[in-house]
């Protein structure tokens, strides 16, 4: 049964050369730990190279920069899902702009010229924002290079200075008891901000659900708004929304 599974998933990038683990989770009706299971099998044998989230076919990993990549899985719900939340986005607000490319596109989004003072770890967003003649402020901080992020002690203690009233946050995963990320330090410039904000926005396609990545950002509880898509799992927003999480599902 794993054999025959394991071809099929191998065939499947074959056709598309990049699979979520959501996908595998659905088509096999199986667990997050049986499809990270497979998959490392899978990358053993040199048939895939893992990557946040699922997988690319051998060598096609390399054929995009990784954040070019990540932007490019799931694009249909991401838009959908950026068209929701700069709904958000009002008059005079002072906003909080998470790294993730869910929120450059909320960023492409939001309406040119607004009186929004907006700030930003990221310094592709921050372009965006300026291009949109956005006042624009970043927290300093170390540089991620691969990624253009800034964070570290000096991101947490610039941000202490400001009260922000409306954050939009990514996550490299999400359950029923909140939301985690995989760079400790970014997670905690996250629960800096979640803290100083006045309304928190979480924003994450279906891929993301069921990941329980190394760091914990924020409880449920945190959390006042989660947008995500139509193919995020109910038994999971179900539990969120118990807890008090408004639930915005994107619809096309």
């Amino acid at each position: 049964m794993n054999r025959e599974r394991r071809n099929k998933i191998a065939e499947m990038l074959e056709t598309k050369a990049t699979i979520q683990n959501s996908e595998i989770m659905e088509r096999f009706g199986i667990s997050i730990e049986t499809v990270r299971r497979d998959l490392e099998f899978l990358e053993k044998e040199g048939v895939l190279e893992r990557v946040y989230g699922g997988a690319v076919k051998k060598n096609f990993i390399n054929s995009e920069p990784a954040y070019q990549r990540r932007l490019n899985t799931s694009r249909a719900e991401k838009e959908l899902i950026a068209a929701e939340a700069q709904k958000f986005i009002d008059e005079c607000d002072t906003i909080f702009f998470d790294i993730g490319t869910t929120v450059s596109l909320i960023a492409e989004r939001a309406d040119k010229g607004k009186k929004i003072t907006a700030f930003t770890n990221s310094l592709r967003t921050a372009i965006i924002l300026a291009e949109r003649d956005f006042k624009v402020f970043l927290p300093g901080g170390q540089l991620r290079c691969d990624e253009l992020s800034l964070s570290g002690s000096m991101s947490e203690h610039n941000m202490d200075n400001f009260n922000i009233d409306k954050a939009f946050i990514c996550a490299a995963g999400i359950c029923n008891d909140g939301i985690t990320d995989l760079v400790e330090s970014e997670a905690c410039l996250r629960r800096k901000i979640i803290k100083n904000a006045r309304k928190v926005i979480v924003v994450a396609d279906h891929t993301k659900f069921s990941v329980r990545a190394m760091c914990n950002v924020c409880a449920a509880s945190d959390i006042d708004v989660l947008i995500t898509d139509e193919k995020a799992p109910r038994k999971i927003l179900k539990e969120l929304e118990n807890q008090g999480v408004k639930i915005i599902m994107s619809h096309t």
